[in-house]
């Protein structure tokens, strides 16, 4: 398919996953320019896609309040893939993320992504977050996740830190 074509480093071969992974790694780079407002669009600017795929971003956030991994499934992908932050791997489909999260939940006994602002272009959803697990040794993480919506599921999903507090 890509075989023999020319790369952005330079390289000749194929670009694959890794050039996907590039990208969503570099989205964290495009991050702080959409919110301090450098090329950004108001939510009233957003076409019927970016809404609704705002709205299954919002909506899965929301989802995690009721610390139930079924509430929370149905917004991703089968074949989804999730990065816990930029220095973990990521972990592939629904098995992957349970295996990840389901012990925040049920650790938990309150879990809250507070939404602080979103931006949208075309299957990109970007959000920064304030996300709280209160169990034995409370955690608030605030950061940004990295949404890539595609048929109206989360397909790619990756959350970049800005500070922890325990």
């Amino acid at each position: 398919m890509n075989e023999g074509k020319v790369r952005k480093d330079g390289k000749q071969g194929k670009e694959g996953k890794a050039g996907r992974r590039g990208f969503m790694a570099s989205a964290g780079l495009g991050i702080a320019a959409l919110f301090a407002g450098a090329g950004r669009v108001a939510a009233a600017d957003w076409n019927e896609g970016e809404k609704a795929n705002v709205k299954t971003v919002t909506d899965f956030c929301a989802a995690w309040s009721a610390r139930d991994m079924a509430r929370v499934l149905p917004f991703l992908a089968d074949d989804c893939v999730y990065r816990m932050s930029e220095t973990t791997p990521p972990v592939n489909g629904h098995a992957g993320v349970t295996g990840r999260l389901k012990t925040w939940l049920d650790d938990s006994t309150l879990v809250e992504f507070r939404v602080l602002d979103t931006a949208a272009a075309g299957p990109i959803v970007i959000n920064h977050r304030i996300d709280r697990f209160l169990t034995a040794r409370p955690l608030t993480w605030e950061g940004v996740g990295v949404f890539f919506v595609k048929d109206g599921k989360i397909k790619e999903w990756s959350d970049y830190t800005i500070k922890v507090q325990r």
